[in-house]
């Protein structure tokens, strides 16, 4: 898709404050923006919520949405909750059960272990709320703490789309066919609608339903980019694809930058990207590392005419293990907005250089960064790839 000329049509900012309120598209940062804004969502429902997400913890932040949840149940309004069986896992079984005794409808994607079925690296990584299939909230936030931020703590770096617009319907559809099993996301196509003067999309990554809209987005936006990439990456080991597609924009003199963790839930794959950073410097690409908190956002922005936020983690995982979703921006007004948060970021963070490197990674270090590095590839390529063996069983 030409992204370029689509965006030279719909080239106006898509915003509440903007010329036409009736259809808006809004950045949310991680933090108490966000949380209001998915408490508004839910609260504004008046008969239909979807909230699909792969972390949802039993902790102030999780307890708040919850309640919002059950008051919105008792209006009578259809609540189906879609967990991740894993990533929720530490929720007790009273705390889901409370949830069901209020009127919610509650659903595990992918028990670890059934009868029949045994999927770890097959996970559903949505972080989604839709309500009535008019508002939604899509981006890379959990329902945790840690991504609410407190009076001592700062809230993990990540990012969120508002979508007021025709857009949220077809997330309805798609989170409605998650919880009830129907397959019929197989067979939505990938659309664009208007948003004021931008253009959304909604884009699916499971590659055993043979859905790569995200994957191929962010290969093709790369590929074809003129003038600047920049990525905000948690758990950032692109692939050869991938990474062979950045490796060719930084020699045709494309600016490219990536905003990476300083600070790490997990550490081994922090590691493991260390191992790549001179590979990224000798390829022309600048590096930061952000160290204020854990850098959760997997967000782009390419040519500030291209955005896309969601779940979907620039590794081999999110490409062909999880399922994900993202939400595609065609929109200077939106890409404006994103690039000068990343701006705002940036000024915030320590650059990446090879003098800095030398500083702080000895031999030993150099040593620990490259096992790492081996030891998480091929981790992901075990649980990405040995539950596709069975990929002719279509479990869910």
């Amino acid at each position: 898709m030409d992204y370029k000329r689509i965006t030279e049509e719909h080239h106006e900012s898509a915003f509440p404050n903007g010329s036409d309120k009736s259809e808006y598209i809004e950045l949310v940062r991680s933090g108490e923006p966000y949380f209001l804004r998915l408490k508004k969502v839910i609260e504004n429902a008046q008969n239909e919520i979807h909230l699909q997400t792969y972390i949802f913890e039993d902790d102030e932040t999780g307890n708040s949405i919850a309640t919002s949840l059950k008051e919105a149940a008792k209006r009578n309004v259809k609540v189906y909750l879609l967990l991740d069986a894993y990533g929720s896992a530490a929720l007790s079984d009273g705390f889901v059960q409370n949830l069901s005794e209020n009127g919610i409808l509650v659903r595990f994607f992918s028990p670890l272990f059934s009868l029949n079925n045994f999927y770890l690296g097959r996970r559903m990584h949505h972080k989604i709320v839709v309500g009535d299939g008019k508002q939604a909230l899509i981006g890379g936030i959990n329902i945790a703490d840690k991504y609410h931020g407190g009076q001592d703590s700062e809230p993990w770096l990540d990012y969120a789309v508002l979508l007021d617009c025709p857009a949220a319907n077809d997330l309805q559809k798609l989170c409605s066919d998650y919880f009830l099993k129907e397959g019929s996301a197989r067979r939505i196509k990938p659309v664009l609608h208007s948003a004021g003067k931008a253009l959304v999309g909604i884009r699916q990554n499971d590659w055993l339903k043979n859905k790569t809209e995200v994957c191929d987005a962010y290969f093709n936006a790369i590929l074809r980019a003129k003038e600047e990439i920049v990525i905000v990456g948690s758990y950032f080991l692109p692939g050869r694809r991938l990474a062979g597609a950045l490796k060719k924009a930084g020699k045709n003199g494309v600016s490219t930058t990536v905003i990476l963790a300083g600070i790490s839930d997990v550490p081994m794959v922090r590691r493991a990207a260390t191992h790549l950073y001179s590979s990224f410097l000798q390829n022309n690409m600048t590096v930061y590392e952000w160290n204020r908190s854990v850098v959760h956002g997997k967000a782009a922005v390419v040519d500030n005419h291209w955005s896309t936020i969601g779940s979907f983690n620039l590794n081999s995982l999110s490409c062909y293990g999880s399922i994900e979703m993202n939400v595609e921006v065609y929109s200077e007004g939106f890409a404006r907005v994103l690039r000068n948060d990343f701006d705002h970021v940036m000024e915030q963070c320590a650059q990446v250089t090879y003098e800095s490197l030398d500083k702080r990674s000895s031999v030993l270090d150099k040593l620990f960064n490259w096992c790492a590095y081996q030891l998480v590839r091929t981790t992901m390529l075990i649980l990405t790839f040995l539950p596709h063996l069975r990929f002719f069983k279509n479990y869910r």
